[in-house]
């Protein structure tokens, strides 16, 4: 309990084949919307203060992932079998920093050049990502009985805020 990973037994994945289509679509979206950002403009931020923060997002993300067991690490909003709740580094803070990371990032590219077009991309994946936390939250819900107690006491996205 000390390294705040809290093991589960492994439990055979119990999803129909609609619900993970959904898994599958919401990650697809994701993708899509990433990729648009990415291809309407600069990969890099031109000003400081963008590639300063853009720096912290990846720093972000980069702990989170190294902070996740490999066999947690998923992309989809599903929970692996055998998979543990982790509860430190990032997620001490925030319950999905990897989401944080890729939002601010893609903000800062977004701003960086910001038009219409890119901007509606940046908000469909805030609303995908919205909707794949919370389809990842009912999952952890019926994984992990202490996961609502982990959830009363952080934040989703953004300390304080969200």
């Amino acid at each position: 309990m000390d390294s705040g990973r809290l093991a589960v037994p492994n439990v055979p994945e119990m999803m129909s084949g609609s619900s993970r289509f959904v898994s599958f679509l919401l990650v697809a979206v994701q993708f899509l919307c990433v990729a648009a950002i990415l291809l309407t403009g600069p990969l890099v931020p031109a000003s400081l203060p963008g590639l300063g923060l853009a720096g912290l997002g990846l720093a972000l993300g980069l702990w989170a992932i190294l902070t996740m067991p490999r066999r947690s690490l998923h992309v989809l909003p599903d929970v692996r079998d055998g998979a543990t709740l982790v509860t430190q580094g990032p997620y001490r803070y925030v319950r999905h920093p990897m989401y944080t990371a890729l939002l601010g990032v893609t903000l800062v590219l977004v701003l960086e050049q910001a038009t219409g077009l890119r901007l509606t991309f940046w908000l469909v994946l805030l609303a995908d990502l919205i909707a794949k936390l919370l389809r990842e939250e009912r999952f952890l819900i019926e994984r992990f009985g202490e996961y609502r107690e982990y959830r009363a006491r952080t934040f989703r996205l953004v300390p304080f805020v969200f």
